[in-house]
């Protein structure tokens, strides 16, 4: 008898099959088709296109039609360039990853910004990372030009009865590294700061101010720096200013009205809950990244800008005009940088008119014409790794002196 050969050995195996129903399958149609053509006619339509606030640049123009043969080889590129840059949705987008990776993956979307410890975030571009990892000093060469260059300015502003002070303003992670990440390590040594402090004190009579130690010892009892941002906050510029003020009464050996410190209890404060600020923009994320803010005013200041009419709210211009009217009080002009914005409402309170420029250079024409008493030269540390001083009174130092003009004219205040 023979046997059968079994159904299973016989019959080929057929591979499983999956469809989805019809009505799921037009479904999935009308997504995949909503997915290519929605993007485009939101695009053309402008929806939330547009590069991000952090990216700081100007969008790609719209490409020009030509017959020229240049033109036509270079309109892909310019199509490209444009399309990517006004693509809808774009900006959602962008802020979409960058909040996935600064807080699922737990880095930094961008190069420029350092993503620290405990909400913390660092600047790391314009030489702020070159000054905190402290790789390269300065030579002697580059330490004899800033002790030239500030000996020319002092002398010059001695010389026509103005108090001069040179103020370095310390970066955020000098003075909060213990938020930076693990991995980063300076090189031993001491800092630009360091040498340069050093030098100025050993070889010049510069009048120099280093913030570090009042900051330092100011900073167990606030916070004063922001999270988001890459400067002080309002309590941090007040620490800088009254030492400011107290280092150029000492230097006008009290000569100056107005120069003295107000106290603690002179200023009212009032906390805020804010946007992310600089560093958090860069990254897209100020909805995001909030922080606590303080805000802090004289109770009785009465100065204000009065050029430009209408300032920016953190005084970030390059040139503020502030005045205190009614009050016997010195001029001044200060060059500063970004460190300098939070200053102008606290250094405004004790000048009959400030000028606050952003630049770092002294020009000694605009000197002459504002006749100010007092002159402050305010740098940040990280600036120290980017570029050298100009010294404008090289030429000039042998000029002949000008007569200080007196007070009681209303002129030199």
């Amino acid at each position: 008898m023979t046997a059968r050969p079994s159904t299973s050995s016989t019959r080929a195996r057929r591979p499983l099959e999956w469809r989805l129903q019809p009505v799921w399958e037009r479904v999935l149609v009308a997504v995949f088709l909503a997915v290519l053509v929605v993007p485009g006619l939101a695009t053309l339509a402008g929806v939330d296109a547009g590069v991000t606030r952090g990216e700081n640049r100007d969008l790609a123009p719209a490409p020009v039609l030509a017959a020229a043969g240049a033109a036509m080889a270079a309109l892909p590129a310019a199509f490209t360039a444009y399309f990517q840059d006004h693509f809808a949705f774009r900006g959602r987008l962008v802020r979409w990853q960058a909040a996935l990776r600064l807080q699922a993956l737990r880095g930094s979307p961008s190069p420029t910004v350092i993503r620290g410890r405990d909400g913390w975030l660092f600047y790391a571009d314009d030489g702020a990372l070159d000054d905190y990892l402290n790789q390269v000093p300065f030579s002697a060469a580059d330490l004899d030009t800033w002790a030239t260059t500030l000996q020319h300015t002092s002398d010059w502003m001695t010389a026509r009865g103005i108090t001069y002070l040179f103020v370095i303003a310390p970066d955020k992670h000098v003075m909060y590294p213990e938020y930076l990440p693990a991995s980063i390590h300076p090189t031993a040594g001491p800092s630009r700061t360091d040498q340069l402090v050093a030098h100025l004190r050993a070889h010049t009579t510069v009048p120099v101010l280093d913030l570090r130690p009042a900051l330092f010892a100011a900073k167990n009892e606030a916070r004063l720096y922001h999270r988001t941002d890459s400067h002080w906050n309002d309590l941090g510029a007040a620490v800088a200013t009254r030492a400011i003020l107290n280092r150029l009464d000492r230097l006008a050996h009290g000569s100056l009205p107005g120069l003295a410190a107000p106290p603690d209890s002179a200023y009212a404060r009032r906390d805020v809950r804010a946007p992310g600020r600089d560093l958090a923009r860069m990254l897209g994320l100020e909805a995001w990244l909030t922080e606590d803010e303080p805000i802090l005013r004289l109770r009785d200041g009465t100065a204000r800008v009065v050029a430009p009419a209408q300032p920016d709210p953190n005084f970030d211009e390059g040139r503020l005009v502030s005045e205190k009217a009614g009050a016997d009080l010195p001029r001044a002009v200060v060059y500063r940088d970004s460190f300098g914005s939070a200053l102008v409402p606290f250094l405004a309170e004790h000048f009959s008119r400030a000028l606050f420029l952003w630049e770092y250079d002294v020009d000694p024409a605009l000197i002459a014409q504002e006749h100010p008493r007092v002159v402050i030269q305010e740098w940040a540390g990280r600036r120290f790794a980017t570029r050298l001083p100009y010294d404008p009174f090289a030429a000039s130092a042998a000029a002949p002196v000008a007569p200080p003009v007196s007070s009681s004219d209303g002129a030199r205040r």
